[in-house]
């Protein structure tokens, strides 16, 4: 079957079990590189050159490099050389300690002396060890270190016990014995650096350490008997213990280690020095608690000088074996890092230029369908504002369509196309539903606004038919709410994208437009009007006027309490006119204030449905009937914590009071009324008719002071100065004389000014007199035309009745 149409759409076809299935049409055009391929080449051309992975490489060999680099320098220079010089001289010097201890009047003080400056200067030289920062050495530095500086803080005052004979040999031997513990500590950590053959080489490099310290323990301990010839037994166990630990490092740990020039040293335990030392050990003999020295001091003192020079050289060369191999490794590493940088570098750069140039394919024909896709953007906006215009749209003319291509890219334009034409079409359709839900909303509200104006033509009939009391105060409220539900009707209009259809043909006084207006509103009692100044509204405003100032003033009252005032101030401005509604409500949050004034300065396009649960469709009325009118409005916050509203009149609708209105327009007081009996009603008083052009005045106690019952002749037909008035309340007038309370003057005088407040169903009589006066000035006096039989006939329902 068919397709959507023409290039750009998809094409539906039938399959044999009557499905449908949509394939993309191949359309002629320009060959150019697939999507699907460059996509490719961009994902694999990274992926084949391990940029990641390179990173991380790079990143470990240096990291590496620079651990290693370190640790040598910190096992070779840093630590190291301070931590063996360290070595060195304490074991001197605790050897020379014990001389002196044994014999303090030979040559050993002397020599002890010299050799304490010497430790003085390996002491100072390791001290700053403290302080360095030990972060990329072999873990546990930083505590040995500190271990043997505390250790070297109680050098001195062994010395001073020493020199003052107050140490024992035992207990300086243990002193200096443990500091050099510590400092074997140090090196001992040293040893353990991240590359494993630099690790197995320098273990033998600290046994060899240990060697020469258990020579030196020996010797020490050895140095305290030859004065005397004999051992102690535990001293004795001290020299076979350090013999038995050096007869293994070397056979076990040493010997077999041995590399390169090393190997030389082999032959060291079958040496003369080691044989004749060995020979001196075993010439001890034990007898009873002590232990009898066989042996020249002298050729000890050779052997032991001269076994410790051939292990000290061959700590030397393993020193020297480890630093090689240690520094080897790490260049060898630089080398690994510059070369995998280099090669890196140079697959990135390829990387960066394909991606590059791919990229800047794409992007010239991206921006292409981006140009596009905003000229689209910008081009909806002005359609939608046609369509809000009721202007009609023609879909196929407003979609452009984009030139479609054999790729995805291309699809990509056809899905646009699509997106566009369907953006465009429903736009269109929404519109028209819009605005034929806005004429048929109008339609209903016109007949309804027809059946109310039928109903207050009706109540006007009723009203001069009918002078109880009862009834009249009963039609008055039904007057009353039926001009509030005529202004509930002129809203659905409003908001249908109407105008209210009540118009009036002359200028009317702004105090009669402020009252018209509070007799629309439910709780109209609470209301107060004060008006400065003879402002006079165009007659084109009139109606508009009304109804924003009824819609502001019920919303006044609603959000308020049911017995705070409302206060209405009118008064000139140098703009124009100035109406001030202020209430003694909750108030609203800045906010709300914020969103109500931007609504009153621009109004929306609003839509009935969307809106339906909205409680505020009066500001939608109040701000369309404003931007209609000019007119400004802006809500505040009020002193009394609720809202004071500011409806500005512009000076083009506030008017000169016309010629023919005279002076004062305000009809004359009511005569006090005077008691009567039952059976006699008050004499009909003429009525002074409104001025042209004024809406009627409400006075207090005047509403229904003037009702007489009717005669075959209307109202409308008798001259002013024998209408029949409305009749006059008396207080009191239906009691009988025993029920009366009497009331000196000052009190019955007051009573009579201010009987309506007593009586509140003469507030509805009253509001209900005020808008059937109004309406009778505004439609004419032909408004009604007598029946044959004399009974008033309600003609047809006027514009301003709808």
């Amino acid at each position: 079957m068919a397709g959507w149409g023409r290039a750009g759409r998809r094409r539906t076809e039938t399959v044999g079990d009557g499905s449908t299935s949509s394939q993309p049409r191949r359309l002629a055009g320009a060959r150019r590189l697939p999507l699907r391929t460059v996509l490719l080449i961009i994902v694999f051309v990274p992926s084949l050159t391990f940029t990641p992975l390179l990173a991380s490489g790079m990143f470990q060999l240096s990291s590496q490099w620079r651990a290693e680099k370190a640790q040598m320098d910190l096992a070779t220079k840093t630590v190291g050389a301070p931590a063996s010089d360290l070595f060195f001289s304490l074991d001197k010097e605790r050897r020379l300690t014990a001389e002196t201890q044994a014999d303090p009047g030979g040559a050993a003080p002397g020599l002890l002396a010299k050799q304490r400056a010497v430790t003085d200067q390996a002491v100072s030289a390791f001290r700053p060890l403290t302080a360095l920062d030990t972060g990329k050495g072999p873990e546990g530095l930083a505590d040995a270190i500190s271990r043997t500086d505390r250790s070297l803080n109680l050098l001195d005052e062994q010395r001073r016990a020493v020199d003052a004979g107050w140490a024992s040999p035992q207990k300086a031997f243990d002193y200096y014995s443990g500091v050099i513990e510590s400092d074997l500590r140090v090196l001992t950590v040293l040893s353990h650096t991240d590359e494993g053959e630099v690790n197995s080489s320098a273990q033998t490099l600290v046994d060899l350490f240990w060697v020469v310290n258990v020579i030196g323990r020996e010797d020490a301990v050895l140095a305290r008997g030859w004065k005397t010839g004999h051992l102690t037994r535990d001293e004795y166990a001290l020299v076979t213990d350090a013999a038995g630990t050096r007869k293994h490092l070397m056979r076990s740990q040493v010997i077999p280690s041995l590399i390169g020039d090393e190997k030389r040293y082999e032959t060291l335990m079958t040496g003369k020095a080691w044989v004749a030392m060995t020979a001196l050990e075993e010439r001890l003999t034990p007898s009873g608690n002590q232990v009898t020295l066989r042996g020249d001091r002298t050729e000890w003192r050779s052997s032991v000088d001269a076994v410790t020079e051939q292990v000290t050289e061959l700590l030397r060369l393993r020193l020297a074996d480890v630093s090689k191999i240690g520094y080897d490794h790490a260049g060898m590493l630089f080398v690994i890092f510059i070369s995998v940088t280099s090669v890196g570098l140079l697959a990135l750069g390829l990387v960066i230029f394909t991606s590059w140039r791919l990229t800047s394919i794409l992007r010239r024909r991206i921006l292409h369908l981006r140009e596009d896709a905003q000229e689209l953007q910008e081009r909806l906006p002005k359609v939608v504002a046609r369509l809000e215009r009721g202007e009609d749209v023609d879909v196929d003319a407003e979609v452009h369509m984009l030139k479609p291509t054999p790729d995805e890219l291309g699809e990509l334009g056809q899905a646009l196309n699509l997106a566009s034409r369907s953006a465009v079409f429903t736009a269109v359709r929404q519109a028209e539903q819009h605005r034929g839900f806005q004429r048929m909303l109008q339609r209903i509200a016109r007949r309804t606004q027809i059946l109310i104006g039928l109903q207050l033509k009706k109540l006007d009939e009723l009203e001069r038919k009918h002078e109880d009391p009862e009834v009249l105060e009963g039609l008055f409220d039904l007057d009353h709410l039926t001009a509030r539900l005529r202004r509930y009707e002129e809203n659905l209009v409003i908001l249908g994208g109407g105008q209210p259809q009540r118009r009036w043909r002359k200028p009317v006084h702004l105090l009669d437009v402020l009252r018209a207006a509070q007799g629309e509103v439910q709780d109209y009692r609470r209301i107060s009007i004060d008006v400065e100044g003879e402002s006079w509204v165009s007659e084109r405003a009139v109606g508009p006027l009304v109804h924003v100032l009824a819609e502001l003033m019920e919303n006044a009252t609603t959000f308020s309490k049911p017995m705070t005032p409302v206060e209405v101030r009118a008064a000139p401005v140098s703009r124009g006119v100035a109406v001030e509604i202020e209430d003694r409500g909750l108030g609203m949050e800045a906010e709300q204030y914020a969103a109500a004034n931007a609504l009153m300065k621009s109004p929306p396009q609003l839509d009935v449905m969307t809106h339906a649960d909205d409680v505020r469709l009066g500001l939608y009325v109040v701000a369309r009937l404003a931007a209609s009118l000019g007119l400004q409005v802006e809500l505040r916050s009020s002193a009394f914590g609720g809202t004071r509203v500011i409806v500005l009149l512009p000076e083009a609708l506030v008017v000169d009071r016309p010629r023919a209105v005279p002076e004062e327009a305000a009809p004359a007081p009511a005569p006090a009324p005077a008691p009567a009996p039952e059976a006699t009603r008050p004499e009909p008083r003429p009525q002074e008719e409104p001025a042209d052009g004024q809406l009627p005045t409400r006075s207090r106690g005047r509403a229904m002071a003037y009702v007489t019952a009717p005669t075959g002749i209307p109202d409308d037909a008798l001259p002013p100065s024998v209408r029949r008035p409305l009749p006059q309340r008396v207080r009191q007038a239906s009691l009988v004389t025993e029920l009366k309370v009497p009331a000196n003057e000052d009190e019955q005088t007051e009573q009579e000014a201010w009987a309506p407040r007593e009586q509140p169903g003469r507030s509805s009589a009253t509001i209900g007199a005020f808008q059937r006066q109004s309406r009778r000035r505004r439609t004419g006096d032909d408004a009604f035309q007598p029946r044959p039989d004399g009974s008033p006939e309600p003609g047809s329902p006027k514009t301003e009745d709808r």
